[in-house]
């Protein structure tokens, strides 16, 4: 798989993970790695937390960072 936002850039270069947005290929460069948290059980008992990774390209990590912003306003 190829980075699709290098591909605009016509550029060739190979994908390091599939953005969790819109799935487009993306490379290192173009990567943007977020946090997100993971609950685990159910409603009548205890949850538990953790914090995992989440890959997103260039513009979809953009566009959450816009709408998070606009949230908190």
């Amino acid at each position: 798989m190829r980075c699709l936002d290098c591909r605009t850039e016509s550029k060739d270069t190979h994908s390091v993970g599939v953005c969790q947005g819109c799935g487009a290929g993306v490379c290192e460069n173009h990567a943007r790695i977020t946090n997100r948290t993971v609950r685990h059980g159910s409603p009548q008992g205890q949850c538990a937390q953790a914090e995992a990774r989440r890959v997103l390209c260039k513009v979809c990590a953009e566009a959450e960072a816009l709408t998070a912003a606009a949230v908190t306003l």
